[in-house]
């Protein structure tokens, strides 16, 4: 948790400075058009059912990391904690370090990104393509090696853990939740049974389960599902509340999953919480390739399988309506990966029986997962073993 150490001792105190940032970062916003929200085509055997992807991908910088780099950054500028000569440091798996660079060039500010040892390769190069430095470390070292970086430089680590919850305005202005509403508006089922999406920082969460309960959406209010890959704490603390638990693997799942509880997850926004085996998220990867005509990255095949669970909850209780969740990047960063049958091998990931259940699931709406053993790591309490 953030106790300070994420911002400079200096005070950045340059009104005309900041003025034209946030106008620079507004322009960027308009230039923009939003994502779009794909209907899938269903089976037949799913009449009444619909699937929607909001396809996060086609940001500037390729995911859903994007809003929430846009968020942090007006955040921080707002706040007085970056000037025009400081550095700014983040601590990520790839995707915000990726957009944080985007927004830092945009405003010619020195980035420097903190990121697991094994990171994709493809995610360190768009990095250094916008201009930002990557910094390899153990996982369970990017905080004390990103506060450091902040403290030694007089830069301000973003900290996307602490304040993602809280840098972007849940009520509205064209958040995420606020978007995916405004596009089901003409939709056959306007307020969808569930919004599925996956746990990284815990940001997004937090921004739809407010934003669903602010909205008071009624006669059917629709609920927010999380669902956590294996070697997290997530769905531990969600089902324990004990915050203290960490785990001393690394999710394979880049993006999402952590060894700690974050500051930024709130448990009382979701309404339920799904853990799912990383060679179904892998499975579903394969499947949505062929389903959707492209690839994606590996939380969206997380969510996936999280949203065929609920819609074959829909089915075998007699409830139709829809099911939204998220493609959170494109699959271009990970074909030495989570594409790559040797990788996979390599990290004992069996995904054609998860297939096989996919493509059943497809052709007659019976959803049948096979039973596994996840191979998720041992959880500790107070971080010892």
């Amino acid at each position: 948790m953030s106790d300070g150490t994420a911002r400079s001792s200096r005070t950045h105190h340059d009104p005309d400075w900041v003025s034209g940032a946030i106008r620079a970062i507004e322009a960027d916003f308009n230039r923009s058009a939003d994502t779009h929200l794909i209907r899938m085509d269903m089976p037949p055997a799913w009449t009444g059912w619909q699937l929607y992807l909001k396809d996060e991908s086609t940001h500037p910088t390729g995911s859903l990391k994007h809003r929430l780099a846009r968020s942090l950054f007006l955040y921080a500028l707002c706040n007085g904690w970056i000037g025009p000569d400081t550095p700014v440091i983040e601590a990520s798996s790839g995707s915000t370090a990726v957009s944080e660079a985007y927004f830092a060039r945009l405003l010619g500010l020195r980035f420097i990104a903190v990121m697991p040892e094994g990171t994709s390769r493809r995610k360190i190069e768009r990095v250094a393509f916008y201009g930002g430095e990557s910094r390899l470390v153990p996982a369970g070292d990017i905080l004390t090696e990103s506060q450091r970086l902040a403290r030694e430089l007089g830069g301000h680590f973003m900290d996307q853990f602490t304040y993602a919850e809280r840098a972007t305005d849940w009520r509205g202005n064209n958040n995420i939740a606020e978007s995916l509403f405004a596009q089901l508006a003409s939709e056959p089922s306007p307020a969808p049974q569930w919004v599925v999406v996956s746990a990284g920082t815990g940001g997004t969460a937090a921004t739809i389960g407010r934003y669903l309960r602010y909205q008071c959406l009624a006669g059917q209010p629709t609920r927010l599902c999380v669902v956590d890959p294996e070697r997290s704490v997530f769905h531990a603390f969600y089902q324990s509340g004990d915050c203290s638990l960490t785990t001393e693997a690394s999710s394979r799942i880049e993006g999402i999953g952590r060894p700690r509880v974050e500051p930024s997850f709130l448990p009382g926004v979701i309404d339920r919480m799904i853990q799912v085996p990383d060679a179904a998220s892998m499975a579903a990867l394969r499947v949505l390739e062929r389903w959707l005509g492209r690839r994606c990255g590996g939380s969206t095949g997380t969510n996936l399988i999280g949203a065929v669970t609920l819609l074959d909850e829909l089915r075998r209780t007699g409830r139709q309506g829809s099911v939204v969740t998220l493609i959170c990047d494109g699959g271009e960063r990970y074909h030495d990966s989570y594409y790559d049958d040797a990788w996979l091998r390599a990290e004992g990931l069996e995904i054609a029986p998860w297939v096989a259940a996919l493509d059943m699931w497809l052709e007659t709406g019976r959803w049948a997962p096979p039973e596994t053993a996840a191979s998720a790591a041992p959880m500790h309490v107070g971080g010892v073993p």
